[in-house]
């Protein structure tokens, strides 16, 4: 039996520093690294990839709504066309860094505001699931188990991966619950680590009120931002091996040869990329073959 473990990476920006990424590169095996849209700047991002690569620990774009001022946890009701262009683009300043330093993301996970959003909103997570496709429709999308999200993912052929939260509370729906309502996040790391290693092996976690919740999860997420992240992450480790359960990253390579989009844009671009017939010269002097 095996599990994956996951964290929110790359958060810091400018002369602000949020987590202690470099600690939690050797705990987790798959990193969700912020994309500057809800956190992140272009050389503290670059540096976590760097530094994920260096670990062999699996990267994933962590996309969210433009909103820096709130960390990305402010609900937002955004045009489609704007939902879908602002997640191609985050995944695609992503894939240029990691490319750069030998690296490849192999999934996206949706954050705060708009990951709890695409749970129930039909219209948004359509918008996600379409900005996927065409980046990548190899690219795993990560998500709560039973949302809508994965559901139209899944409808449109793209690979899906279902997450727990270790340090989060859960509803008796197995929704997580509002960061705004007390009891919210959890702070006991041994009671914390309990909970994780009943999840993978039983399925179920105990909800806010007390009721037993089923909830299936290929990955486990501790946030990095909470308090004592890297402590509370490498008790969750710890426990989950003492108990014969193995630390694997769900989605450690793209699979396969990459689709084309649908209605044959990439055929498109390609020809219209293909200066030869034009007459033009190439940039540079360099041809294409």
């Amino acid at each position: 039996m095996t599990v994956d473990l996951n964290s929110d990476l790359g958060e810091s920006f400018g002369r602000w520093t949020l987590g202690d990424d470099a600690r939690m590169l050797d705990i987790v095996s798959s990193a969700n690294i912020a994309c500057g849209f809800h956190a992140g700047d272009p050389v503290g991002i670059r540096e976590t990839v760097r530094g994920a690569v260096a670990a062999g620990v699996t990267i994933g774009a962590h996309v969210g709504y433009r909103d820096l001022a709130g960390f990305g946890r402010r609900n937002m009701d955004v045009a489609s066309a704007e939902l879908v262009a602002d997640v191609i683009y985050q995944i695609g300043a992503l894939q240029g860094i990691a490319r750069a330093d030998g690296g490849e993301v192999t999934y996206v996970k949706p954050h705060g505001a708009l990951y709890n959003t695409i749970v129930h909103d039909e219209r948004q997570a359509r918008d996600v699931v379409e900005a996927v496709a065409a980046v990548d429709a190899r690219l795993v999308i990560l998500g709560l188990p039973g949302s809508a999200v994965l559901r139209i993912a899944e409808e449109r052929g793209l690979p899906t991966a279902t997450e727990a939260f270790a340090d989060r509370a859960y509803t008796p729906e197995g929704t997580l619950v509002s960061r705004r309502e007390a009891g919210a996040v959890l702070h006991d790391a041994d009671d914390i680590a309990r909970r994780m290693v009943t999840l993978v092996t039983e399925g179920t976690v105990t909800a806010i009120d007390g009721s037993v919740v089923s909830v299936r999860a290929d990955s486990l997420c501790v946030h990095g931002d909470s308090p004592g992240a890297t402590d509370m992450a490498a008790r969750v480790r710890a426990a989950l091996t003492e108990a014969g359960i193995g630390i694997e990253a769900f989605a450690p390579e793209l699979g396969g040869a990459r689709p084309a989009t649908s209605e044959g844009t990439e055929q498109q671009g390609l020809a219209a990329l293909d200066v030869k017939d034009a007459g033009a010269a190439p940039l540079g002097g360099v041809g294409r073959s």
